[in-house]
This record gives C-alpha cells, structure tokens and sequence, in this order.
C-alpha cells in the first residue's frame, strides 16, 4: 500500500453513454472516395473543425456573390510564388473576387512570370555577393510604372497593370495584376519603402511609391466599404501590411459615418500571426460579423478552396 492518502472515489455518480452530448458524430466522419472527382474529394471530407470552417468560409463566399457583395481577396507575394496566379486568375472570372489587395513583393514575382516564365532568386546564394534584388528588367520596368502612373494619378495596382498590358511579355495570360487590369477589379498595392528589391535601384521614386501606394489605399477603403451586410475579406499570407492597412480602412469607414457590419473575414496562413488574428478575425467583426481562422499551406488551401467553390 501505498504511504501517500489516496481520494476517495467511491461516490462517483456516472451516467449512460448514450445520453451524453459528444462533439463528434457518425454523420460528421469522412467517406471513403466514391469516385474520380473533385466533387467526391469535396464529398468525402469530414463535417468537422477546418474542413467545417473551410466549408463555412466558402458557402460565405458563395452568398457575398449571389448578393453581389463584395469579395475582397488580400495576399502577400508568397501566394504568387507559389505557383495559385492561374486559381485566382480563374476565380475573378467566374465573379468569386471582386477586388484584390496585396504589398510590394507581388507585383515583383507577378511581373517575373509574366516577362519570363519563373520568379524567386536564390537569396542566400545572391546575397554574399550583392547580386540579391539586381535584376534589371524588374527594377527598371516597374519602377517606370509605378512613375509613370503616379505622375497621371494612378494606384501602384492601376499603374502596373496599364503597363503590362502595352508590354511585350512572354506570358501575359499569367499576370494577376494584368488579368485583374483587363477586367476592371481593383488591385491595390501597399508598400514599405525599402522592403521590395525594386527599391535598391537609382530608378525606384519614394515620392511616386508613396504617391501611388496612398492612392490605393484609398481604392482599397472604397472597396472595403462595399463589405458590408454580406461581405468577404480574405488575408492570404500577409502577416503585417494588409492587417494593418485593413483596420485602418475600417476605422475610416466607420469614422465617416458609413455602415460596415455583417461580414465576414478570414486568414489563411500556415502560422496565425498576431496581427492578422487581431486586425482581420477579431476587432473588425468583435460585434457584427465572424472571422475564421484556417492553418496550413497556401498552396494546398487555396486550390482546395477554389474547389468547394466551383465544385461544392
């Protein structure tokens, strides 16, 4: 026996299973694949935790679009590079994105891919030798631009996609800013000086970059204004820019007297960082809305979203 006064349990009052309420049903559980298809993929996932957000996120999406409320799809240059420009591109056409919002590196691996087919430098490679962000064509072209729009009033987005499409590139049909450009979506672009390669070079303008990044800023307030009662907003990968930009263009909305309540927002990343989770999820629908959160890799997600979408 043991030295040590053990509780006494004698006295437990237990209960049939069958009564008790479990968070997990039957009817909730996976299915085994019953064909060759997205919709029995689509079909076989579980009714439960980030399938279930997944599934929520996309009916939300769904209903902003039959309401003709806006879609607002943010994204960082990740999502670019990882190869979903064709998804995106695909879902503008089929009205599942009204508008697009994202900071300075995407334009950057979005012009790459267009002008030459491949994107991302090795940067360790690069750096030791100050080759790191010394591409030409990139520099020089969109810091062109960027100046070029500035000077009539434009956005970054605005400015980038009115260049390409008079540019020779090798794969136009690429470029989510083009794309977005030819079908009048809104692309904005919010940039940090000194954070994207194109600023290393004499050709980069602070006074152009600032001008067109304010600009958007506005464009992108508009569009969030269209939010509400039904709305969307996605962040994709960017942990800082586009939560910061998108508390402060709520809080100008709402500053000015418009209504925005009663939409819904989301971030998708493979790590939920602080500002996201607070200036996407929480603070913007604390009274009115919903925020989900889903965890994993952009370039399973957003194909997996897009096909909840088109298949679901």
């Amino acid at each position: 026996m043991s030295k040590y006064d053990e509780y006494t349990v004698t006295g437990i009052r237990d209960y049939p299973l069958g009564s008790r309420k479990s968070k997990v049903e039957i009817e909730q559980f996976a299915q085994a694949l019953q064909e060759d298809s997205i919709s029995g993929l689509i079909a076989s996932f579980p009714d439960l935790l980030a399938a279930k957000k997944l599934q929520f996120l996309a009916d939300r999406i769904k209903e902003a679009r039959d309401k003709g409320r806006a879609i607002i799809w943010g994204f960082g240059g990740h999502v670019i590079k990882v190869g979903l420009s064709p998804i995106l591109i695909d879902l503008m056409e089929r009205n599942f994105i009204t508008a697009l919002a994202t900071n300075g590196s995407s334009i950057i691996h979005d012009f790459e891919i267009a002008f030459c087919g491949h994107t991302s430098e090795e940067v360790d490679e690069q750096l030791s030798s100050g080759a790191f962000g010394m591409a030409r064509e990139t520099a020089e072209c969109l810091n062109q631009a960027i100046s070029q729009g500035a000077s009539r009033g434009k956005g970054i987005g605005e400015s980038v996609g009115y260049f390409l499409e008079d540019s020779s590139l090798e794969y136009p049909q690429l470029s989510l800013l083009l794309q977005a450009y030819k079908r009048d979506i809104p692309c904005s672009v919010h940039v940090a000086i000194g954070t994207d390669i194109i600023h290393n070079h004499p050709t980069a303008s602070g006074e152009a970059l600032g001008k067109g990044s304010l600009i958007d800023f506005r464009v992108f307030a508009k569009q969030v204004s269209l939010l509400h009662d039904g709305g969307v907003y996605l962040n994709l990968g960017s942990a800082v820019i586009l939560p910061e930009v998108f508390l402060k263009a709520v809080s100008i909305i709402r500053n000015t007297g418009s209504e925005l309540e009663g939409f819904t927002t989301a971030n998708l990343d493979f790590i939920q960082h602080y500002r996201p989770s607070r200036n996407v999820l929480e603070r913007p629908v604390s009274e009115t809305g919903v925020g989900i959160g889903l965890t994993g890799h952009h370039e399973i997600m957003v194909p997996l979203l897009a096909a909840l979408l088109i298949h679901g």
